[in-house]
């Protein structure tokens, strides 16, 4: 096929990483422990207990006493989808389903606003925080920031308590541009969302609320007890007490955030559209699971996924998160035909009658001639008023 690789997905996935991906990854090879895959995420959700969630949730070491889920990975994604997993806590502890529930709310959120304002999300939201400066952010010196550095580069996941430690220290504490270090993050992390990673950044270091995150060691003391006593810098922390509070400055109005002149393209189609009968389903890193409305509506028809070549090479992520594809598809290859490409999937699209899903991201626009486009999957569908903050966004929402 023309300016397409086409890849046998069959075997060890870090041997067709290693075989196919040269240049186009970071780090060393490597698999996380988080399987990719429906088969995975099917048994993950059936074994969800949200029980001491609310108490547990932020918990970092020890590791047995960890209440996040770790369904990220699947939800980000929709191999699980987010009204998949609010259904199934329903029988959950009072407390421990509505923080549980807060949380998938949280997800749909930073869909919607990545949705309606893109790429406006690289930019400070609505206060100003250091963001281009370049830099070293982490002090591996620090037993608790080196614990959570290689966990996330061992096995691209963290707890959310975790994440924020390593956004605060970057920018909160070391003055050093935030941009730079969600980046770094993004590459890593399994699942790596931007509309997640970008506004956990902004919230953490106050460019979306206003209220820097102070990361101090009274947090690690409390979520990871017995770390600091093995720290070389226990007698001279450098995070010893709270940073000096600030206060940013608030920068001018963004019309998006208050109002969505353009709910439409927000939102996508409600119903599939189409200008020609489709010959394949075109799949994207934002609908992979067995359940993507474009798989589901087209049984019979074959299905190609093609890993965009000239975005893999600019932002260099991880083996894992290739390779948690790969897993991906090739569980699926259990079930369906299943093509895998390495190449542009927008020519791909260009040149083939696929049948497609839409995905709620900027990239998505740059799709032409597409045979089909179905729904996607929304958890809420977006509204057109303010989404400035988090409260102001879900008061529209009711459950």
């Amino acid at each position: 096929m023309r300016n397409f690789q086409e890849l046998d997905i069959s075997g060890d996935v870090l041997e067709i990483v290693e075989k196919n991906f040269a240049g186009l990854y970071s780090g060393a090879l490597k698999v996380s422990s988080i399987p990719g895959g429906q088969s995975a995420a099917d048994a993950a959700l059936a074994q969800l207990d949200v029980t001491n969630y609310a108490r547990q949730r932020s918990e970092v070491l020890p590791r047995r006493n960890r209440g996040a889920s770790v369904l990220s990975p699947y939800i980000r994604h929709n191999l699980i989808t987010l009204s998949q997993v609010y259904k199934a806590v329903k029988d959950a502890p009072f407390q421990d389903r509505k923080k549980f529930r807060d949380e998938l709310f949280w997800q749909e959120y930073a869909r919607h606003l990545y949705a309606r304002i893109g790429t406006r999300l690289f930019e400070n939201l609505r206060f100003e925080a250091n963001r281009d400066s370049a830099g070293e952010g982490w002090n591996r010196e620090m037993l608790c920031v080196d614990t959570v550095l290689s966990e996330l580069n061992d096995d691209g996941w963290l707890v959310n308590q975790t994440r924020m430690w390593l956004a605060s220290e970057w920018t909160v504490r070391k003055n050093v541009g935030w941009l730079h270090g969600q980046e770094l993050m993004y590459r890593e992390l399994i699942d790596g969302s931007r509309a997640a990673n970008l506004l956990g950044w902004q919230w953490t270091v106050g460019a979306g609320t206003g209220k820097p995150y102070g990361f101090a060691q009274w947090q690690v003391e409390k979520r990871a007890p017995g770390l600091c006593a093995s720290c070389a810098l226990r007698t001279k922390c450098p995070i010893k007490s709270f940073p000096d509070e600030t206060f940013p400055r608030q920068l001018t109005n963004e019309p998006l955030l208050d109002f969505d002149p353009h709910l439409d393209a927000t939102i996508g189609p409600l119903t599939p559209t189409n200008h020609e009968k489709p010959g394949l389903v075109l799949l994207t890193v934002d609908s992979l699971g067995d359940a993507d409305p474009a798989l589901s509506a087209h049984p019979e028809l074959p299905v190609v996924f093609v890993f965009n070549e000239g975005a893999l090479k600019k932002l260099q992520l991880s083996s894992m998160r290739i390779s948690f594809y790969l897993q991906t598809l090739q569980d699926l290859s259990q079930r369906r035909d299943v093509r895998v490409l390495l190449g542009n999937p927008y020519e791909f699209a260009e040149q083939n009658p696929v049948a497609v899903t839409f995905a709620p991201v900027p990239s998505f626009r740059k799709f032409t001639n597409l045979a089909e486009i179905h729904p996607y999957p929304w958890f809420r569908k977006p509204h057109a008023n303010s989404v400035r903050s988090f409260s102001s966004w879900r008061k529209h929402f009711s459950g």
